[in-house]
């Protein structure tokens, strides 16, 4: 069952069109994240199913209710009245209330009995791990700990879907990894639907059920769960946006695939297609690299050490590749390479993309 429907929505700020004709479903019980560039219109797609911002034409509809049409009856649910929690990047916690305070206020609000207030609240504090924290001010919380304050105030009023923009991106590294996994594991245990937007891919994988990824003239261009998207990008967009990605060019002469401006033949799986021209995507971890065997002759042009990892640019007839290599294993296998040796490179994985999407990427 789907809990968020938005349909033909089509929003624009004077000549600047954010979104149009965008339909998109979410289902109940998931964990959904739209994931896209900065300025791709993530925050204003959530902010229209808040309620915070209305389209300029389409419908939206919250557990089968319509909170907002453009085009018929012209409807308009206000923010308060559509059943949500909402979490924000800069955590809009009230700098004068305690932390029992910040989590009671939506219950205040809606002028709940004192008993009840004081019951879920100190239970969502301690669902929060605040336990100890409820008389505290947020001058005296880090970041992480006003940010749980954040949660369990969006929580508190038991909302069946939950909005959250960028919780985690004023949050440093080690806390934005302890939030991620704490965050999906409120969703678990409340049983609650999460739209999450983010431009991290990191995050996106690692918490959603299902993902939708933008580009930057925010139009949807792959739905699926973390493993299709990563796995099985649709174009060269969702394959570059989703990590480091290497793309060789390949042309097609006779019934050979040949690598860039020199001879050597793709010995692996070709492309499907009467294409010429073609360029095979594949990750830095993809590759294989040797001193000699089967494969295709390289040149190493940069080789980095970084602690753990060797890192190198290679380059075979003209194209470049990216690719890195456990220290250990690269001291212990004779593939500590420096710049200007020739090496030989082999694939686990090839990807193949017609050259014109390539060039149609290059040009958004």
């Amino acid at each position: 069952m789907d809990i968020i429907r938005v349909e033909g929505v089509a929003k624009a700020y004077g000549d600047h069109q954010v979104h149009e004709d965008l339909t998109l479903a979410i289902k109940k019980g998931e964990c959904f994240t739209l994931l896209g560039p900065s300025g791709c219109g993530k925050t204003v797609l959530l902010r229209m199913i808040a309620g915070f911002e209305s389209p300029d034409a389409g419908k939206i509809y919250i557990d089968d209710t319509l909170v907002s049409d453009a085009d018929d009856s012209h409807q308009e649910i206000p923010p308060e009245n559509r059943g949500l929690g909402v979490v924000f990047q800069d955590y809009a916690v009230w700098p004068h209330m305690t932390v029992f305070d910040n989590v009671a206020y939506p219950l205040k609000i809606a002028k709940r009995p004192k008993d009840e207030i004081k019951k879920k609240v100190m239970d969502m504090i301690d669902i929060v791990g605040m336990h100890g924290l409820e008389k505290r001010l947020p001058s005296e919380l880090s970041g992480g700990q006003q940010q749980r304050v954040a949660l369990a105030r969006a929580l508190v009023g038991n909302p069946s879907l939950m909005l959250l923009d960028e919780p985690l991106s004023n949050l440093d590294a080690n806390l934005r990894e302890e939030m991620r996994f704490e965050i999906k594991e409120l969703q678990r245990k409340l049983d609650v639907t999460v739209l999450y937007v983010t431009h991290d891919q990191e995050i996106g994988l690692a918490i959603s059920d299902r993902v939708a990824i933008m580009n930057e003239h925010g139009k949807i261009q792959q739905i699926g769960t973390p493993w299709e998207i990563f796995e099985k990008p649709v174009n060269p967009f969702v394959f570059s946006f989703m990590g480091i990605a290497n793309f060789m060019a390949v042309r097609r002469e006779g019934a050979d695939y040949v690598v860039g401006t020199g001879n050597q033949v793709v010995p692996w799986e070709k492309p499907v297609g009467e294409d010429r021209q073609w360029s095979a995507g594949f990750r830095p971890s993809d590759v294989k690299l040797s001193r000699s065997g089967e494969g295709l002759k390289g040149v190493v042009k940069r080789a980095n050490f970084l602690g753990a990892m060797m890192d190198y640019l290679i380059e075979i007839d003209g194209e470049h590749l990216r690719t890195s290599i456990e220290t250990h294993r690269a001291l212990t296998q004779d593939l500590m390479f420096k710049a200007g040796e020739t090496c030989v490179v082999s694939f686990l994985n090839l990807l193949w993309f017609r050259a014109e999407e390539l060039q149609e990427v290059v040009k958004e």
